[in-house]
């Protein structure tokens, strides 16, 4: 066999070269290198991935990504409302007047005077306070909830209803008969943007589970609006499949997959996909569908039937119908909340001067309570949950 030999020049370089290798592998200010034969390959830059936010940007996270109403659990008090007296709050829409009604006693304790047309009573985002809209009078009347005192009103242009975008940012104001939706900051309640819409009525909405899009009924024509809540924009719109549709109340399903929506000439709700903002179903219900309303533990859903007195019952897991419960003396049962405890469902009875207190197991009634005139959107306060969407106590 024949042996090259390195010339003496190159074999001295070479050592060398070995000797400066073997010398960095114990340097404490380089990265060691990977040993030969070491079980784990050498690492390699990670490139950076820019995370995806889980939903609207500041929104609180849901508690669980399955139910969004997991904060509204039976007394499960924000320690922001927690010593708050237990109230109904009664906007009367006719007598401009807010009925407090105590539900201990199911009296009416005190009647506040607002401003013209009260239609909702609206607990902010923080919960701190409570907006009476007064739609005709262009005024939101702050009410403390811990004194039950109200406040100076603030100028706000045809406020129909009123909601709060997830992160608290914004209010969002029904201007129903403007046909606008104005966002205002949320406290100051000075105005950020106002999109005009070319339906007829906003009135009511509920936020998709990430907060990123909220959907709006258009009661006088019969539509509904998909508005993407950090653009500000309206990015979709439908004419409901109903001749003469008046929408009103809108829900999201605890999973976020499905909205529904009252419609008091279709009797029923509409079931849709927000995501894909699909045509809707029709669900009959009962004559004059009106208010939606998430029992404590998620698993049912009452809806008023203004029209003919009754309330019925969805179930979601089953996706059905399982309960109607029928007031004694019919009435016109609209807008209200559950209490928090979950035992009694409240309402409005916009045309019979009156409130109605039904309990959420057997549905009978437990209290007719007489108001002032055209008793509208009221407030059960306080509520569970963190934070406030708006309308009549949608927490999150």
């Amino acid at each position: 066999m024949t042996t090259t030999r390195l010339p003496r020049k190159a074999t001295v370089l070479l050592a060398g070269l070995v000797l400066a290798a073997l010398a960095g592998c114990g340097s404490a200010d380089k990265e060691p290198t990977e040993a030969l034969g070491s079980a784990e390959p050498a690492r390699q830059p990670v490139k950076a991935v820019p995370a995806v936010p889980p939903g609207l940007a500041g929104m609180p996270p849901l508690l669980d990504p399955n139910d969004v109403y997991a904060a509204d659990r039976p007394n499960r008090l924000s320690p922001v409302v927690k010593d708050f007296p237990s109230r109904v709050y009664v906007p009367n829409t006719t007598s401009n007047t807010v009925s407090v009604i105590d539900p201990a006693t199911y009296k009416v304790i005190d009647t506040i005077p607002v401003g013209i047309q009260p239609q909702h009573v609206v607990p902010s985002w923080d919960m701190k306070t409570l907006w009476v809209n007064n739609n005709r009078g262009h005024t939101l009347t702050p009410i403390n909830p811990a004194t039950g005192e109200a406040g100076q009103p603030v100028e706000v242009h045809d406020p129909y209803n009123l909601y709060f975008t997830p992160n608290g940012k914004y209010a969002v104001v029904m201007a129903s008969m403007d046909r606008e939706l104005v966002f205002r900051d949320a406290h100051t309640m000075n105005r950020v943007k106002t999109v005009p819409v070319s339906c007829f009525g906003v009135n009511h909405a509920d936020f998709s589970a990430d907060g990123r899009y909220f959907i709006v009924s258009c009661e006088f024509s019969g539509e509904l609006l998909k508005v993407d809540t950090e653009r500000m924009e309206v990015v979709a719109q439908q004419k409901l499949p109903f001749e003469g549709a008046m929408p009103q109340d809108v829900k999201v399903s605890p999973d976020g997959r499905t909205f529904y929506v009252a419609d008091m000439m279709a009797h029923g709700m509409w079931v849709l996909s927000g995501d894909k903002f699909d045509v809707p179903k029709l669900l009959p219900t009962g004559k004059g569908t009106h208010g939606l309303y998430v029992s404590r533990d998620s698993r049912e859903m009452y809806i008023s039937n203004r029209g003919e007195g009754s309330i019925s019952v969805f179930d979601f897991k089953q996706n059905k119908l399982t309960k109607k419960w029928e007031l004694p003396d019919g009435g016109s049962p609209d807008m209200g909340g559950v209490s928090a405890d979950g035992k009694v469902l409240w309402l409005s009875g916009r045309y019979n001067s009156e409130v109605y207190a039904i309990d959420t197991v057997t549905g009978r009634q437990l209290a007719k309570i007489p108001v002032g005139g055209g008793p509208h959107g009221l407030a059960v306060y306080p509520q569970p949950g963190r934070y406030s969407l708006g309308h009549t106590g949608i927490f999150r």
